[in-house]
C-alpha cells in the first residue's frame, strides 16, 4: 500500500496523518483539558481465551477529535472496531496505554450522561411508544422528562405522527431512527455509532445515512461511528481511520474533504467516489496485514 497523499479530482487531498503528542491529563479543580476532546494513545487490549491463552484484539491505537468532529473507523471483522468503541464509551478500559475524553476518564463522562450509544440492534422497549422510548434517558438519568426535547428529536428524524407508535408497527429504519434520537435526547458530548445501520437493506441503509447526516449537521456532536461500509463512512465522516486486521491498529487516516451539508448529489461527485475507492484499497491492506 502506498503512502502517498492521494489528490482528488478537485484538488483537495486526503492523507494518513500523524497524531500530535500525547497532552498532560487534568483533573479536579485544574484548568479545563485544552487537547482533544477524544485522545486515544497507545492504547491495547488483551483477552483470555477460552483455552487460557492470550488474546491481542487492539495494539497500539492512536485517535484523537476535537469536539464536534465526526469520524469514522473501518477495518476488517474482528479488528477490535467494538472493543474501542466500548472502551470509549466507559464499559472496558485497556489494557495498556489512555483514552482521556474532555481530560477524564470515559467513565467519569459516562456516570454524567454525556455519552450516548446507538448499536445495530435498536434495543427499543417493546411495551414503550416512540415518544416513551425517546424519553427513556431522562427517566434512567432520574431527571424529568423534557417533552420539548423529545418531541423536537422525533420531529427532527422525521418520525411526526408516530408518537405513539409501538415498536412493532415501525419498520426496521423507523426503529434505527428511533434509536438514533432516544441517543441524542440528552444532549451527549459525545456519540458512539456501532453499525447502527449495518442489519438494513442497502436502500434503507442510504436513506438513513443521508438522514443522519442532515441531523448530524443541526446537532454537531462529537461522534465515533463504527461500520464496515466504506461509502457510509465518506458521506458520514470529516475523517477515516482505517484498521488493521486483528490486532487492530490504526495503518491509516484519511481526511474526507467534502464540504457540509452533503446530500444525494455527492453520492455520484468524483471526489466521493475517489474517496471510497482509495478508502476500499486501504481495507483490503489491512485485510492482509492482520496476525
Amino acid at each position: 500500500m502506498s503512502d502517498e497523499i492521494p489528490t482528488y479530482a478537485n484538488g483537495a487531498k486526503g492523507s494518513p496523518r500523524t497524531l500530535s503528542p500525547v497532552p498532560g491529563r487534568i483533573s479536579g479543580d485544574e484548568e479545563p483539558h485544552q487537547g482533544p476532546y477524544v485522545f486515544v494513545s497507545g492504547v491495547s487490549k488483551h483477552f483470555v481465551g477460552h483455552a487460557g491463552g492470550v488474546v491481542d484484539a487492539l495494539r497500539g491505537v492512536d485517535l484523537e477529535l476535537t469536539r464536534g468532529e465526526f469520524v469514522a473507523i473501518i477495518g476488517p471483522s474482528g479488528c477490535g472496531k467494538s472493543t474501542l468503541l466500548r472502551m470509549l464509551a466507559g464499559l472496558d478500559g485497556p489494557s495498556d496505554g489512555e483514552i482521556v475524553l474532555d481530560g477524564r476518564a470515559p467513565r467519569e463522562l459516562s456516570a454524567s450522561h454525556r455519552i450516548a450509544m446507538a448499536f445495530q440492534e435498536h434495543a427499543l422497549l417493546p411495551w414503550l411508544s416512540v415518544r416513551e422510548n425517546v424519553g427513556l434517558p431522562f427517566r434512567l438519568a432520574k431527571q424529568k422528562v423534557d417533552h420539548a426535547q423529545v418531541d423536537d428529536l422525533i420531529s427532527v428524524v422525521g418520525l411526526e405522527g408516530f408518537e405513539a407508535s409501538k415498536p412493532r408497527e415501525l419498520s426496521g429504519g423507523m426503529k434505527q431512527r428511533v434509536a438514533i434520537a432516544r441517543a441524542l435526547v440528552l444532549e451527549p458530548d459525545l456519540l458512539l455509532l456501532d453499525e447502527p445501520f449495518g442489519a438494513l437493506d442497502a436502500v434503507t441503509r442510504r436513506r438513513l445515512n443521508l438522514e443522519l447526516e442532515r441531523v448530524w449537521t443541526q446537532r454537531q456532536v462529537t461522534t465515533v461511528l463504527v461500520t464496515h461500509a466504506v461509502d457510509e463512512a465518506v458521506l458520514l465522516a470529516d475523517r477515516v481511520y482505517v484498521m488493521s486486521g486483528r490486532p487492530g491498529s490504526v495503518f491509516a487516516v484519511t481526511d474526507v474533504p467534502l464540504p457540509r451539508p452533503r446530500g444525494n448529489k455527492v453520492l455520484s461527485d468524483e471526489v466521493f467516489q475517489e474517496l471510497v475507492l482509495d478508502l476500499t484499497r486501504r481495507l483490503d491492506a489491512g485485510y492482509a496485514s492482520g496476525d
